[in-house]
């Protein structure tokens, strides 16, 4: 795959391109965005065009170097093949001094959210230190060919006393490596990281681009496809995986809550719907929040009066107008800062299910006429 298939946000990849022919590389990358828009797909390009053994800024793809990098596009395989050499019992202390790295040539190294074990991942996967100690050592070796390219993928994952060991590589950078990092968003890191990047942020796709692509790559039916790339929110990667019927039902069940909680309803009604949500085991905690904060955007436009909003879930959009002729602005803006304290929570172990019930219930008109 060469940097002419690369779908969307043609302005970064006329920036790398640019760079890589000029030779001047810089020693630290920050991709920034939504899941699934491509973040790492580039990142791995721009490795492969980097040590391309043809070319100087593209990758040709057909020489034993741009090879052995495109088995990077497939990090699922290398995940389980090293936890499975690591040991499926292994303890915190292996887990650190047999860190999971990625690595298909000498080259480049790509580090991913280490899930601890293969059959009963944990439920937040992190980078860890011994994973950013091994980097902070490969760093300063010359490369075998023409430069070193690490990928730190999820880089918002880091802890923040984690960090402090990576932002030593950046303070002191390697003048033949290059340090990739991606994240959903630059605030989720130390400020004195992101200070040292040079940062792309790469916006979603048109829905009709996310429709070419699943026509390309997929065997959906016309309807599944423009189904899934209306809610896929223009992130192909995440279209390319999404159950498009189920995603569906999330948002419609997310937006039940909404309106239950604004129309008053009875508690046990709201909080019987929290706990179908809390007990889905199929997506993570933070995408669900995610499905809320898409819904709560979508009304925010509605409810401001804006002439031609631009609706995150179309397929709702009927359902969205009639709730947002009963709220305002303000409702939104409440219930967006309570989701903002949800995902804190989160962070923090609390429980899932009591954040969203305490959010429901301080969206009820009831408790709010008593403020």
């Amino acid at each position: 795959m060469a940097f002419s298939e690369f779908r969307g946000n043609p302005q970064i990849l006329a920036a790398l391109r640019g760079a890589l022919r000029a030779g001047r590389v810089p020693h630290a990358l920050l991709f920034t965005g939504p899941r699934g828009v491509g973040k790492y797909t580039l990142a791995r390009l721009f490795a492969q065009a980097a040590n391309c053994e043809r070319l100087n800024d593209d990758a040709c793809g057909e020489c034993h170097t741009c090879r052995r990098i495109a088995l990077l596009a497939d990090p699922q395989r290398l995940i389980e093949q090293g936890l499975a050499e690591r040991g499926e019992s292994a303890d915190a202390a292996t887990v650190e001094r047999v860190p999971l790295i990625l690595q298909s040539h000498p080259d480049v190294w790509v580090l991913v959210p280490d899930p601890v074990r293969l059959k009963s991942p944990v439920a937040r996967p992190v980078l860890r230190i011994g994973q950013l100690r091994a980097v902070q050592r490969a760093a300063y070796f010359q490369p075998m060919g023409r430069r070193r390219v690490f990928i730190i993928d999820g880089a918002e994952t880091m802890r923040w006393d984690v960090a402090n060991v990576f932002l030593k590589i950046l303070e002191e950078p390697p003048g033949s490596a290059t340090l990739v990092l991606t994240a959903t968003s630059r605030y989720s890191l130390l400020p004195t990281i992101v200070s040292r990047c040079l940062q792309f942020h790469f916006a979603p796709l048109p829905a009709a681009e996310v429709e070419t692509i699943l026509r390309e790559k997929s065997g959906l039916a016309p309807a599944a496809v423009r189904l899934a790339a209306q809610l896929s929110e223009g992130s192909p990667g995440c279209a390319l995986e999404m159950d498009a019927e189920r995603e569906s039902q999330r948002r419609r069940t997310g937006l039940k809550i909404l309106e239950s909680a604004a129309s008053g309803e009875e508690f046990g009604q709201v909080f019987a719907q929290t706990n179908a949500i809390s007990k889905d085991r199929e997506i993570s905690f933070e995408e669900q929040l995610s499905v809320f904060y898409g819904l709560l955007s979508d009304l925010l436009e509605l409810s401001s009066g804006i002439a031609s909003p631009q609706l995150r879930n179309t397929p709702l959009r009927k359902e969205l107008e009639s709730l947002a002729k009963r709220i305002d602005s303000a409702w939104v803006m409440r219930a967006l800062r309570g989701l903002d304290q949800v995902a804190a929570g989160a962070r923090r172990n609390l429980n899932r299910q009591l954040g969203l019930d305490a959010l429901a219930a301080e969206l009820s008109p009831a408790l709010i006429s008593r403020e």
